[in-house]
């Protein structure tokens, strides 16, 4: 197999104006879809992903943490003084890694959804997994740290044999000693879900369009 046949069999037939005669809208709608998908994934940027309320005996009015896909806000530093007592490490030590790259892989997802409306192949399916599993990563990896920030206690903190090893939900409600956390998605997330649904539906219109024209053309290169 030449290079060029590789590549024809990766990024599949082109769309001829014989094609686009009475089936227009089989084309552009693939391309709106992933256009939207890109949308929603970009806003998901500037909005809160989650959020979590802390309920504590010494704030009547509670705690608040949120997360955004490159920073925290809110009460991080009263909450680090809370985990403290109990060996808990510091609310910026997870995820470090995640927040740092977040807004790049965002952008890193954005591409590749904008390099999948060029491959009229099944071959676009993988360039867009990562933007399609992104929400159930968020909150998969957000459970890990959570995790592992409750089952890694500093044995040497004041109160550190006062509690057990615990698990704060990523989502719902957790109670752990006298503390109490409330913890939801927010818009960000749901955006990034947004997003994850156009590209879903961008897939099924794709294959609707493009699947005739590549049998047609491997009908015509098995021929020629």
């Amino acid at each position: 197999m030449t290079s060029v046949s590789f590549i024809s069999n990766i990024l599949g037939p082109r769309v001829s104006s014989n094609d686009l005669l009475g089936r227009r809208m089989h084309f552009v709608i693939p391309t709106i879809m992933l256009s939207l998908a890109r949308l929603a994934l970009i806003i998901s940027v500037f909005l809160p992903y989650w959020h979590m309320t802390l309920e504590a005996p010494q704030y009547p009015n509670g705690l608040e943490l949120t997360a955004y896909v490159n920073h925290l806000e809110g009460d991080v530093r009263e909450i680090d003084g809370l985990n403290h007592y109990i060996g808990m490490r510091k609310l910026n030590d997870a995820a470090s890694l995640e927040r740092a790259l977040g807004v790049w892989m965002v952008i890193a997802m954005v591409v590749l959804i904008e390099m999948a409306g060029l491959v009229h192949t099944k071959w676009a399916l993988l360039l867009v997994i990562p933007a399609l599993l992104f929400p159930v990563g968020f909150l998969v990896d957000l459970q890990f740290w959570l995790y592992s920030h409750g089952h890694n206690l500093d044995p040497a903190a004041p109160l550190s044999s006062s509690v057990k090893p615990f698990v704060p939900p990523a989502l719902g409600v957790g109670t752990i000693g006298q503390f109490r956390t409330i913890a939801s998605a927010e818009a960000g997330w749901y955006f990034a879900c947004v997003s994850s649904l156009f590209v879903a539906a961008a897939l099924f219109f794709h294959r609707r369009a493009f699947k005739p024209l590549f049998d047609k053309m491997q009908i015509a290169k098995a021929g020629g």
